[in-house]
């Protein structure tokens, strides 16, 4: 199995509203494409709730093997979500690792 984290923070400038909005609209664009990919066992996009944390939004996936991981990555739905993704986050940060 692979977990595959990503985090990010929103860009500057966006309000509280326009956060929330692009929030709902990366969890919308992610998550189906689960459905999409062989291999993928779980995507999910949730939003920081904790003034502890440093980023303010996540992608939490597993997937059964690295090359489902490759797959996902190059998946048209998941291209096409990453633009939306880079238009309205910065500061990405990933780590992959297999477990058992």
């Amino acid at each position: 199995m692979v977990k595959h984290i990503v985090l990010w923070n929103f860009t500057e400038g966006l309000s509280e509203s326009e956060r929330k909005e692009a929030g709902e609209k990366m969890k919308a664009l992610l998550e189906p494409i689960k459905e999409l990919v062989p291999g993928a066992v779980e995507i999910q996009v949730v939003r920081n709730e904790f003034l502890s944390s440093n980023r303010d939004i996540a992608l939490i996936s597993t997937f059964e093997t690295p090359d489902a991981l490759t797959t996902y990555q190059n998946h048209p739905a998941h291209v096409e979500a990453g633009k939306y993704v880079r238009s309205v986050t910065c500061n990405r940060a990933c780590m992959d690792y297999e477990f058992m």
